[in-house]
This record gives C-alpha cells, structure tokens and sequence, in this order.
C-alpha cells in the first residue's frame, strides 16, 4: 500500500511539474487550455463561419430561445463565457467576434463604422437562420445591440443594453475626459497600458496569474493596429466636436426601439459614466433599470452570476 501511495504522490508530483514549467515555459498554452475548459463549462463549442466576404468565428451553446450577446470594443466573444454558463441550461446561446476583432477576420480595406458593423451582424443572423432572438450587448457591443434593435424590430424579442456606448452623459468619465486630452486608453501598445486599461474597467481589478497577463497584454498589443482603425471608422478624430456627436450615436435611435429593454451598469464605471442610464431612460418607451453597486464596467466580467440573475429574472418575466 505505501509503495502504491507513494508512486500515486510520484505521478502528481511530475503533474504538478509539468504545469508549472507550462506556466513558465509555454504560458500561452496553458492560457488556451483554461479558455478551452471555461468554454466547455459553459456549454459553449467554437465555430466558424464565412458571411460574404467575412469569416466570423463564434461560440454557440445551449437549446431554447436564442439569446445573441455582443461584445464590447477591443474586446472579444470570451469576455461573455462566465455569464453565458448561466444561460446554456435555458436558452441557445450565440456569441460571435464582431468582424474586425478576435478570431474573425481583420480586412484592411473594409469600413468598421457602426452603420457597416450592423450589416454585417445582420448577415450573420441571416446565414445562421436566427429568425427571432433577445439581444444583448456591452459597452461597443451594447451601442451596436440598441442600434439593431431600432433597424431590425421584427427581429429583437428583448434587449439588454451593459454600460452601451453612444448615449452621451450629464458627467463624463475618466476615459471620457482622457480622450478630450488626445488619449485613447483603450488602445494598449505595452502591458502598463494594459494594466491601465484593467484597472479602469473593473470596481475591483480581478486577480491574473502574471503570465497569463502577459498573454492578454501580447494580444491587445498585437491587435492594437486594427483596433486603431476600427476606431478611426466608427468614431472618427478626437476633437472635442467630433467626440460630442460620436458619443451620442445611440441616442437618435433610441426612441424607434421597440422591445423591452433592460439596462444594467456598474455604478462606479470609469469607462462609461453611469449618468448615461438617465439618457436611456428619457429616451426609451419601455425599460427596466439595474445599476449594479461596486461594479464596472464590464459586469458579466466582474459579477457574472449576478449579473446573469438580473439578466434571466427579466427574461422570465417577459415570457
């Protein structure tokens, strides 16, 4: 028995080595395998698909009602796999990386503003025959989802808008007032612009292994180029004119949307000021509002479960 026991402790030992010189040796590696398993845990395959001129690689799941969630400005389909875990059980999940960002492609010559971004999601849906489904969008993604649902009414069942970029605020934000100065810290060239951009997106900045934040900070780094532009195309030059109508292009739309709409945002968001939730609710004919105490800006991030619960309790109520 001892010499099985200690062989058994040999071979956990030799495990325990071979992760740790992973960690060390081949981070990224490691990194995937764990993004690999949360998707699994989630109930969430990865795909691809090719839409006209654009190959969109998405994560999908789970069966019931189609819930289509978008993800926010440098940001990818992942960002949603933590709350997407508490969705698969009830409803079919689709998560795609809007053209231009993540895995899917990246076409030098193609225009990423918004009005161009919104045909191209259309022409996703359309190809994955989702003929009607709730959307859900945060930050960038959220804009993107209030815009869909004013375009395509017969499509959207629900929405649900996460800190949505486009509505303008009584107060800015610390991003706000940074990108009046000629920054844009949401474009990382180094890991300290990365552990910038953490600290403002979250109330309380999440522990990461350093290795696996060196993957992270690799990766905005190397998509930071195509991020520049996608952000050129949508949001134009940083003037103080320019930045003033930018910053509302949700708002116009606002009053032609027709589904229910949930709002929820952290209120300690330095990204997106949460005074923004008071221009949705003037603007919006039928919403339901939650504003989430020490939470940022992305809060299927930073609090999935709760923001998952807020999230389905709304959806059940709209059955």
């Amino acid at each position: 028995m001892k010499k099985i026991l200690a062989v058994s402790l040999g071979i956990i030992a030799l495990f325990v080595l071979v992760l740790v010189g992973i960690y060390f040796i081949l981070p990224e590696t490691l990194f995937n395998l764990a993004v690999k398993a949360g998707r699994h845990s989630a109930g969430l395959a990865k795909k691809e698909i090719q839409v006209d001129d654009h190959k969109i690689v998405y994560l999908e799941g789970g069966k019931g009602q189609t819930i289509l969630l978008l993800h926010g400005f440098a940001a990818n389909k992942d960002n949603w796999i933590r709350f997407a875990k508490y969705l698969t059980n009830d409803y079919h999940v689709v998560i795609p990386d809007i053209p231009g960002f993540g895995e899917s492609s990246q076409i030098q010559n193609e225009n990423y503003a918004a009005e161009n971004q919104l045909k191209r999601i259309d022409r996703f849906t359309e190809v994955l025959k989702l003929e009607r489904f709730h959307l859900a969008g945060n930050s960038m993604g959220g804009m993107l989802a209030g815009m869909y649902g004013a375009k395509y009414p017969q499509k959207v069942l629900t929405l649900a808008l996460l800190a949505p970029g486009g509505v303008g605020s009584p107060s800015p934000s610390e991003v706000a007032i940074l990108l009046q100065k000629g920054t844009n810290p949401l474009l990382t060239g180094n890991t300290g612009d990365f552990d910038r951009l953490i600290k403002l997106c979250f109330a309380k900045p999440p522990f990461i292994p350093s290795q696996f934040k060196k993957v992270l900070a690799a990766d905005a780094v190397a998509h930071r180029d195509f991020n520049k532009k996608i952000w050129d195309d949508m949001m134009g030059n940083l003037t103080k004119e320019a930045l003033s109508a930018r910053e509302n292009l949700l708002k116009p739309y606002l009053p032609q949307i027709q589904a229910p709409v949930l709002i929820i945002w952290g209120d300690t968001d330095k990204i997106l000021d949460v005074g923004g939730v008071s221009v949705l609710e003037k603007n919006l004919k039928n919403y339901q509002t939650v504003i989430m105490k020490d939470t940022g800006h992305t809060p299927m991030l930073e609090k999935p479960q709760e923001t998952a619960s807020y999230y389905l309790s709304y959806l059940k109520g709209k059955k």
